[in-house]
């Protein structure tokens, strides 16, 4: 049973490593034709805008939650052990 829940923890990591570099790459080269920060000046279209907010939302929320998952399953309780100890 123990392996289950070590399998689920490194797939929940990967998967939400993964989302959040997807989502930054979409934000940074895909969405909007390329690196458009030191290209030239671009007034973009309203949709493009739209889609760059959602991807640049969805990625920092998808950091957020690893961050917080993190801390509470490896962060916390090493500390309490050290503790602890």
């Amino acid at each position: 049973m123990e392996w289950v829940l070590k399998v689920f923890h490194w797939a929940f990591i990967i998967s939400m490593a993964s989302q959040a570099i997807y989502g930054f790459w979409q934000l940074t080269f895909v969405v909007g034709g390329g690196l458009i920060f030191f290209s030239h000046v671009w007034y973009p279209p309203f949709e493009v805008v739209v889609k760059r907010r959602l991807y640049s939302i969805e990625s920092w929320m998808t950091l957020g939650l690893l961050g917080i998952y993190l801390a509470l399953t490896e962060i916390l309780p090493r500390k309490l052990r050290n503790q602890s100890e």
